[in-house]
């Protein structure tokens, strides 16, 4: 707790002086320019990776990046999508996965779940995930599988997405884009999938990396 107290008083001290002017005009409103969708995993920082200032990202976190699809019971998480869409205007959603997810861990090797009933049940919610894995990347080595876990699960969850009706309305409209992305944390890379090779690429700066129909490429080894 040291190490915080002691980052808040720099914060208060250098950091906001000399941002001062930033922090009048985010009293005034949001205009975030997408919602990112990412993983609790303390590895992950959204403004460090896209190199964004507050009020630029709208974010939404939790344990595997995971949205219920419509109609879930207690689902703060369409709450907070449908308060992005609708309340704020935000013209892209961006649901980021990572390697290393010890979610995407848990959700194929459910055992080691024995004493987090919580965190069980939450991963119900990738349980097509895990049958994708099971039924097409099985008889992969376990490094791969996961990473196929990781991949796929960003798609489940864009598909979660498409049932929110805030959602679903802004993409028959065209007001809306969804991306898919896997942060490598070793390489500091990001992977967009690409809906005409059904594959995650290296990002590049003139991506336009929207998914309009996001194929699994569930006969493929990933690299």
């Amino acid at each position: 707790m040291e190490k915080l107290i002691r980052g808040v008083d720099t914060f208060q001290n250098r950091y906001f002086n000399q941002h001062e002017d930033l922090f009048l005009r985010l009293t005034k409103g949001q205009t975030p320019e997408a919602l990112f969708i990412t993983c609790s995993d303390s590895r992950i920082s959204p403004n460090l990776l896209t190199q964004t200032e507050p009020g630029e990202l709208f974010i939404l976190r939790n344990a595997g990046n995971i949205i219920p699809a419509h109609g879930s019971l207690n689902n703060g998480e369409a709450a907070t999508v449908e308060f992005a869409v609708t309340g704020l205007g935000i013209k892209d959603i961006i649901v980021c996965g990572h390697t290393h997810c010890g979610a995407m861990a848990a959700l194929l090797n459910p055992d080691h779940l024995s004493e987090m009933p919580a965190m069980r049940e939450w991963l119900k919610h990738a349980e097509a995930t895990r049958l994708i894995v099971k039924d097409h990347y099985g008889h992969l080595p376990e490094e791969a599988q996961m990473l196929a876990a990781i991949e796929e699960n960003v798609l489940v969850q864009i598909e979660h997405l498409r049932t929110l009706p805030a959602v679903a309305s802004a993409l028959v409209s065209g007001s809306l884009r969804l991306h898919g992305w896997v942060y490598l944390i070793e390489k500091g890379e990001v992977l967009a999938y690409d809906g005409k090779e059904q594959a995650f690429l290296p990002l590049k700066l003139s991506e336009g990396s929207a998914i309009q129909r996001p194929l699994r490429r569930t006969q493929q080894q990933p690299e």
